[in-house]
């Protein structure tokens, strides 16, 4: 449901088709890790990371409690204790922490629905949670939640909701045939979630638009090369900043952000 108790439409289809409570079991797999495998997916990872580094670095964030919910596709775990930060990951299926467990990854995990994190309030410094509000359709239930256990940060990414929204059908299924595995997702407008922030006693701090064109374009073309020059090309003409995604937002608590 949406922050007004509607029934939302997941881009792709009138319904997501995937198991909604617990989307990041899919995130988790081996099968959407080959998503992001060869040059071009470290690339796409790698942008991400670097957006999160910047977010957090404009806040000075040293040496912080980080829980990552939904975070069993470890896309931002090695940046974050590479940064010298403390992690829980949390699952909402015991499967979920397979991945990092056989690489060894040294985080605690935690297994606990996603609407029931299993901790008292304001446990952590930060809470991140990418890969996660594209599959969830009762979003602003699970963000405040996520708030509810975040004691300065909470760290969110999302598809990009735009002009392009009105062709969405059309390129789901261009972008199925050539991915394979992808699913239908909910997108955003950036409103949305400065408004859920507000709600929950938080100001957006940071906002980060990773990239101008589709990732599945760059994915089609597996030239990291050229797909860095159009996207700093795109950057320069200011067409990222505008109307780029997926959008990383940093958001903290109003004392935070207003000393």
């Amino acid at each position: 449901m949406d922050a007004v108790g509607r029934t939302r439409s997941a881009v792709g289809h009138g319904r997501a088709a995937h198991d909604t409570r617990a989307a990041d079991v899919e995130t988790s797999s081996e099968a959407y890790a080959q998503r992001f495998a060869g040059p071009v997916g470290r690339w796409l990872l790698d942008v991400q990371a670097d957006c999160v580094r910047e977010l957090l670095a404009e806040r000075d964030c040293r040496s912080l409690s980080v829980l990552e919910v939904g975070g069993g596709h470890g896309q931002l775990t090695g940046a974050l204790l590479g940064a010298g930060h403390r992690i829980v990951v949390h699952g909402s299926r015991s499967v979920c922490h397979e991945r990092l467990r056989a690489q060894r990854t040294p985080v605690q995990h935690v297994t606990s629905p996603l609407w029931q994190l299993p901790f008292r309030e304001r446990a952590f410094d930060l809470v991140a949670a990418v890969r996660l509000l594209a599959h969830v359709e009762d979003w602003s239930v699970v963000f405040a939640e996520l708030a509810r256990v975040s004691r300065r940060f909470l760290l969110v990414d999302f598809p990009a909701r735009g002009a392009v929204h009105r062709l969405a059908p059309g390129l789901f299924a261009a972008k199925r045939r050539l991915e394979g595995n992808t699913r239908p997702y909910f997108d955003y407008a950036l409103g949305e979630i400065e408004q859920a922030a507000r709600s929950v006693g938080m100001d957006v701090l940071g906002v980060r638009r990773q990239f101008a064109f589709p990732m599945v374009l760059h994915r089609t073309l597996r030239r990291p090369a050229v797909s860095r020059a159009l996207e700093r090309a795109a950057s320069v003409a200011g067409v990222t900043r505008v109307a780029g995604s997926p959008v990383l937002v940093l958001a903290g608590r109003s004392q935070v952000a207003h000393p």
